[in-house]
């Protein structure tokens, strides 16, 4: 599956640790763990990493959103851990805490803090904390316990497919058996960071000429597709020449074949009428505004919040992108509710999927699917 274009915070994720080393000093680890522990929560409770990332306050957001996928990137060896270290399952807010914690210094030197002032950190956040305070003898406990036996307890958890893969049991095991002779090189892809691609609208500038913006700037960036950059190293969207002016988009590479794919060989300044349904977070929609110059798009896409960022993303893009597409929030799969009887020339469909292929820009995911989510999606596809 192909890499949805995502939201302009996750393409600036750096390593975890680039990430909090950068971040004010002011703020207090504990602060950081306990807002960090609470997004956990509310993942394992089957709730969206981006959405949830949204509601934690600014000042603290770069460092938790650093935290965070780290954390998810090691959940599976974090839980492992937190299930030998207590054999019962603690309260939510307290194994998100401890599980937190664990994620961040099983690796030891990996960690983006020394173990033992994680460990500290954690147990003041639990002290600070109503729904762990209670709890923070116990958390204390496990997380002693764990500096003095981590070698060994993470010897035993090796043992584990979902400790030591980092994806649920049977997400490996359904890799294993439908890519028998790549299934560990997958996997441990899947635990890298993506890499922050670009779109350059060729309409302002040559990807020569943004490549060299971006060398000048001492960024260095390498084509990838047509109009496309994929950078070294991923930086705040602030920093694109020409980003605020729509001039260049954050787009993964593999989402950038769609736009040009839909009417192939047909004349592109023709005054097409075009659906892009499924179409938030708006990357496709903003990519056939530039391939097609004289087209009409119509945004669909059943989430109205999520259709306030297909807004934000043509606002950004310009007047003119604002006045040739719409943006409606429905049901692609009830037309009957939205559509004029006018038929389009050309329909964008990006279906709802397990997202597997995007698991390396947002690792929650592993963590939100269940087996039987393929055959209910296959449903949900074949309906739209």
């Amino acid at each position: 599956m192909t890499d949805k274009s995502p939201d302009s915070k996750s393409q600036v994720q750096k390593s975890a640790s680039q990430r909090t080393q950068s971040t004010a000093p002011s703020i207090p680890l504990s602060h950081q763990l306990q807002a960090t522990a609470a997004v956990v929560q509310a993942v394992r409770a089957g709730r969206s990493l981006t959405t949830e990332l949204t509601k934690v306050s600014p000042e603290l957001r770069p460092g938790v959103q650093a935290l965070t996928f780290q954390v998810m990137r090691q959940l599976g060896r974090a839980m492992a851990l937190r299930e030998r270290l207590a054999n019962k399952a603690p309260p939510p807010a307290v194994d998100a805490l401890l599980c937190t914690a664990l994620a961040l210094g099983w690796q030891g030197d990996g960690s983006p803090y020394p173990v033992h002032t994680l460990v500290n950190q954690a147990v003041e956040a639990a002290r600070k904390q109503r729904q762990t305070q209670a709890q923070s003898g116990f958390i204390n406990a496990c997380l002693r316990r764990f500096l003095r036996e981590r070698e060994a307890l993470v010897a035993e958890t090796d043992k584990d497919p979902q400790a030591r893969w980092n994806h649920p049991s049977w997400w490996v095991a359904r890799v294993q058996d439908e890519y028998p002779e790549d299934w560990q090189k997958l996997l441990d892809m899947a635990q890298q960071p993506a890499p922050m691609s670009l779109r350059v609208d060729t309409r302002h500038y040559s990807v020569a000429e943004y490549q060299a913006q971006l060398q000048a700037m001492g960024l260095a960036a390498k084509q990838v597709g047509a109009s496309g950059l994929q950078l070294e190293r991923a930086v705040p969207v602030q920093q694109l020449p020409g980003f605020d002016l729509g001039h260049v988009s954050v787009q993964d590479a593999a989402a950038q074949v769609a736009a040009p794919l839909l009417l192939q060989g047909l004349e592109a300044n023709r005054a097409w009428r075009i659906l892009d349904a499924c179409a938030a977070p708006g990357g496709k929609t903003g990519h056939l505004l530039a391939c097609y110059p004289n087209a009409q798009i119509l945004a669909l896409d059943v989430d109205a919040a999520r259709c306030q960022r297909i807004g934000e993303n043509l606002q950004r893009l310009g007047v003119q992108a604002q006045e040739r597409a719409k943006v409606r929030a429905a049901d692609a799969a009830q037309p009957e509710q939205w559509w004029d009887g006018v038929a389009f020339d050309a329909i964008l469909l990006d279906a709802p999927c397990t997202a597997s292929g995007i698991v390396r820009r947002h690792p929650d995911v592993r963590w939100l699917r269940r087996p039987e989510d393929s055959a209910q999606l296959a449903k949900a596809q074949a309906q739209l």
